[in-house]
């Protein structure tokens, strides 16, 4: 049974690509089913996110192309629509490349938990539509206990590396415990949803969501269970939040000094932390100027965001060294599967004569014969016929000059000379 990993991700493909060959999170079920029906794949398990589409799968087949050829058709594309774009990993390259993704080295930002979560996901979709075996099951398991080392034994995940992540770390600095703070993002592009996010995660009830149309702030505050305002209600809302975010498309500064002033005279000079991540920038300069309020710009954090991924880097080294030892672990498994058929018939054959023996022996008791009698011929005839058999090998062998079976021997009945 061969193991694989194929797939696009955002290195090899553009979005256009990613998008068409991506596939919906309530189709994955039915997909899976679909592929193992088509004889492409025995196990198989799918992932699918915005920057990658990857099948980890096992097969007995040697056409390792009938899961291009199936993918292609399921999604309606053609191989060479497809063919620039893909990756085909086999055994060990399929289970490295599973290790780096779920630990983050091979993100578009280095580090990043998210695939991690999502790897998960997969796997427990693909268990409960029972399209994993012994094969997928020992991966994922392996899969997430590296991740997991990796994480604990170097500092991949350590520092934020994206300019949202190193604001709301930064924040995390200042307020100890962000789950108590009220937070507002100005804004309802990405960089906020990362950042509303990253706030998310760190346990934020209240966050609220202004943006210049009220329906896109909305869009964003029902993914988080957030509050939607306009960019015109927000300058009254000021005094309600402990923590500012802003990033949006303005080409002038949309809070100046007076409003951020006044939102601090109405907290009674408790203290606002601003980062403004927006270029041009959101917030008027002359803002720092004020007693109470903390602000930090985009190149604030981004001298914070080049020292952390260099730091990321470092421990990056450490990471594919950890992998490279676990990889061939792994491997080491998977090859010993191949020697479990024979013992599986051995002691099948054992069990057997072993059956056969004793019930001679039990009929021999039954008719009154002597038990120290009877026991010793049942251990003289199971030894005598366990020994046949290998004991004729060995002899012609041995006519045979066949050394490589007689070490072999040796070797598997210990057989040490003194």
């Amino acid at each position: 049974m061969a193991l694989y990993a194929f797939g696009i991700n955002h290195k090899t493909a553009p979005v256009a690509i990613r998008e068409k060959a991506a596939f919906a999170e309530n189709n994955v079920a039915d997909a899976l089913d679909n592929l193992r029906k088509s004889g492409s794949a025995d196990e198989a398990a799918i992932i699918s996110t915005c920057n990658r589409t990857e099948l980890y799968y096992s097969t007995d087949k040697q056409n390792s192309r009938a899961i291009i050829e199936w993918f292609c058709q399921y999604h309606k594309l053609t191989e060479s629509q497809l063919a620039p774009y893909i990756y085909l990993l086999p055994e060990s390259e399929a289970v490295k490349h599973a290790f780096r993704v779920a630990a983050g080295l091979d993100s578009l930002i280095l580090g990043e938990p998210q695939i991690l979560g999502q790897m998960k996901d997969a796997f427990t979709c693909a268990h409960k539509a029972g399209a994993t075996g012994k094969l997928l099951n020992r991966l994922f398991q392996n899969t997430f206990s590296v991740a997991k080392q990796v994480r604990t034994e170097t500092a991949i995940g350590a520092n934020a590396v994206s300019v949202a992540f190193a604001a709301v770390s930064l924040a995390k600095q200042i307020f100890s415990d962000l789950s108590q703070q009220t937070v507002m993002v100005i804004g309802a592009g990405e960089m906020m949803e990362l950042a509303a996010r990253h706030l998310r995660e760190q346990q934020v009830k209240h966050i609220i969501v202004a943006n210049r149309t009220l329906a896109r702030a909305e869009l964003l505050a029902t993914q988080f269970g957030a509050e939607a305002i306009t960019l015109t209600e927000m300058p009254a809302r000021l005094k309600d939040a402990d923590i500012v975010i802003s990033s949006t498309a303005s080409q002038l500064p949309i809070l100046g000094k007076g409003a951020v002033e006044n939102a601090i005279k109405a907290r009674k000079h408790k203290p606002i932390f601003m980062v403004d991540i927006a270029v041009p920038r959101d917030v008027e300069p002359e803002v720092s100027e004020l007693g109470d309020v903390y602000l930090y710009t985009v190149d604030d954090l981004a001298e914070v965001v080049e020292e952390n991924m260099n730091s990321r880097q470092e421990a990056a080294k450490e990471a594919e060294a950890i992998i490279d030892i676990q990889v061939a672990n792994f491997m080491d498994w998977v090859k010993s599967l191949d020697a479990v058929p024979t013992i599986t018939r051995l002691r099948e054959s054992i069990e057997l004569l072993q059956n056969e023996e004793l019930k001679k022996a039990l009929a021999r008791l039954e008719r009154g014969e002597n038990p120290r009698e009877v026991l010793q011929q049942l251990t003289h005839i199971l030894t005598k016929k366990f020994m046949h058999n290998p004991s004729t090998v060995l002899q012609q062998a041995g006519q045979e000059g066949n050394t490589e079976l007689l070490d072999a021997a040796r070797r598997l009945f210990d057989l040490t000379d003194n």
